[in-house]
């Protein structure tokens, strides 16, 4: 029983997230997320375009509000909004940007897109980014292609970082799926190595250190002083 009751809770909050989705627009929700409080359900909103996601004097917002409690049967839900500054590094909204171009373009220009949203992509500072397009692209035989620049982790821990999203585009020919990996500016990756100067520096020390020994050194300093004694000796006779 425990497990049904999950099951259908878990339902029911995939619903409420759809719905928000459909409802603000495809291309303008990044993420939703519930969390449950003691006062009610706080509906956390991540979004690109805040303004038209909360419409004039929040009138959308206040729709939104009342229908969750009519149609889920929510306590009292609270929308906050969560501002993304660069959607250039968003997955989600990357690959929705993708779709909705694909569906107005056409599936012929779809090199074209996915170069345009890798650049920008690498603009915006990401690491490394793939995008891989699956369907019926350019032919009417479905198959996949993929496009990539930098530096990108697929296994292992570092993998984690890395903001991963798929979308669909319905064109002419079929179903389009677009799957997005982006590497952020700010993920700490920890075999990466930053070549700077100071590394540079330290690297020049222990060539010079490989080359010229301690023992030589010292070897070099007495048979210099050697020969600087020698010579003072036949100055005096």
């Amino acid at each position: 029983m425990e497990e049904k009751k999950f099951v259908t809770f878990k339902k029911e909050e995939f619903g409420v997230k759809e719905y928000i989705i459909n409802e603000l627009g495809k291309g303008r929700i990044s993420s939703v997320t519930i969390e449950y409080t003691p006062v009610g359900e706080k509906i956390v909103v991540a979004t690109s375009k805040p303004g038209q996601v909360i419409g004039r004097k929040g009138e959308k917002i206040d729709q939104l509000t009342r229908f969750l409690k009519k149609r889920f049967k929510l306590d009292n839900p609270h929308i906050e909004i969560k501002e993304i500054i660069d959607s250039s590094l968003d997955a989600q909204l990357v690959a929705d940007d993708i779709a909705l171009m694909l569906e107005r373009k056409g599936s012929l220009k779809f090199k074209v897109i996915a170069y345009k949203m890798l650049q920008q992509i690498m603009k915006s500072g990401a690491m490394g980014a793939e995008l891989v397009l699956s369907g019926k692209l350019p032919s009417e035989r479905a198959r996949s292609w993929r496009f990539s620049q930098g530096y990108l982790k697929k296994t292992g821990d570092p993998a984690k970082v890395v903001d991963k999203a798929q979308a669909q585009a319905t064109t002419a020919l079929g179903v389009v799926g677009v799957k997005v990996f982006i590497l952020p500016p700010n993920a700490h990756i920890h075999d990466r190595i930053i070549v700077d100067k100071a590394l540079t520096d330290e690297i020049k020390v222990n060539v010079h250190e490989m080359h010229n020994p301690p023992e030589k050194t010292e070897e070099k300093s007495k048979e210099t002083a050697k020969k600087k004694s020698t010579k003072k000796k036949e100055k005096k006779e």
